[in-house]
């Protein structure tokens, strides 16, 4: 299973992070199959909570395109967003991630690492694959997304 997170807390062109968020996972519509779809989940700003919240949502995709190339075309989408690449965590348009690619794992250093290194703490990612995809393990620790769900922090989040 291919797993995509998407994620917006800022308006571009006057579209709001949830519009984005959704014509994102239809943009990936064009360039794989989209075979699940999450619900929108709200989350909080990290690590500045200041920040607005974000939309958070996660698709499983059915691809042949190697891990690197999808990102590189993750990227192009995130670009078409108006994403903007400057501080670590800063706020964003876009942002879309490769959480997991099937049982592929590669080193946490690597320039593109799976599973995702900071998936276990992430509950705007956990919640959504746990909602379409139950039965889904991480590739090293065989956890599922709701057992690692039960230690991460899940403050401000919400289905939407």
């Amino acid at each position: 299973m291919i797993l995509i997170a998407a994620g917006s807390n800022l308006s571009t062109c006057g579209v709001e992070p949830q519009p984005i968020v959704n014509a994102a996972i239809f943009s990936l519509g064009a360039v794989s199959t989209v075979s699940l779809r999450s619900s929108n989940y709200v989350s909080q700003a990290w690590p500045d909570r200041s920040n607005p919240n974000y939309i958070n949502a996660v698709a499983a995709i059915e691809t042949s395109m190697s891990p690197q190339t999808l990102m590189s075309v993750l990227q192009t989408i995130e670009y078409a967003f108006n994403r903007k690449r400057s501080l670590k965590n800063a706020s964003r348009t876009l942002d879309l991630d490769i959480i997991a690619y099937h049982e592929v794992v590669t080193a946490s250093d690597a320039p593109l690492a799976l599973p995702h290194p900071r998936l276990a703490e992430r509950s705007f990612v956990l919640a959504p694959i746990d909602e379409i995809a139950p039965q889904w393990c991480h590739p090293e620790t065989g956890l599922t997304a709701a057992q690692m769900l039960s230690t991460a922090d899940i403050g401000g989040l919400r289905r939407i």
